[in-house]
């Protein structure tokens, strides 16, 4: 049964030059666009190259960002459940600048039949540390 739909945007060039106001603001309509229900949102600058990092929780999941100004480069993450429409989101984030190179990938999330998303014998590659 698929749960919800996980998009991976990948964006080079302008998206990565914003900031953390300019994202909230970015991501908001891309909530509205998706017709997803925000309950929170925060978002911290990093020193250095101040590259950001941000989440808007939504009732129907979340959307993130992580930005490395130096490298030309953000990571968007949205992945929404029930009636939202995720691809709304990715389209509103993905003009924002018509110049820059974005690549969107799409994962259904969930176990069942017909869904191949999922990793089989990932866990057995992965060694966490002992904190975890």
């Amino acid at each position: 049964m698929i749960m919800g739909q996980h998009l991976l945007i990948e964006c080079y060039g302008q998206h990565a030059t914003l900031d953390s106001d300019s994202l909230e603001d970015l991501m908001t309509q891309a909530a509205r666009a998706a017709d997803a229900t925000i309950i929170a949102s925060h978002f911290h600058k990093f020193g250095g190259h101040g590259g950001v990092t941000g989440v808007l929780m939504l009732a129907e999941s979340h959307i993130t960002v992580h930005t490395w100004p130096e490298e030309h480069y953000a990571a968007f993450d949205i992945f929404m459940c029930g009636d939202a429409k995720p691809e709304k989101a990715a389209r509103i984030i993905a003009d924002r600048f018509l110049d820059g190179e974005v690549s969107i990938k799409a994962v259904n999330r969930g176990f069942g039949s017909g869904n191949d998303s999922h990793f089989t014998g990932l866990a057995a590659d992965v060694t966490l540390s002992p904190e975890i």
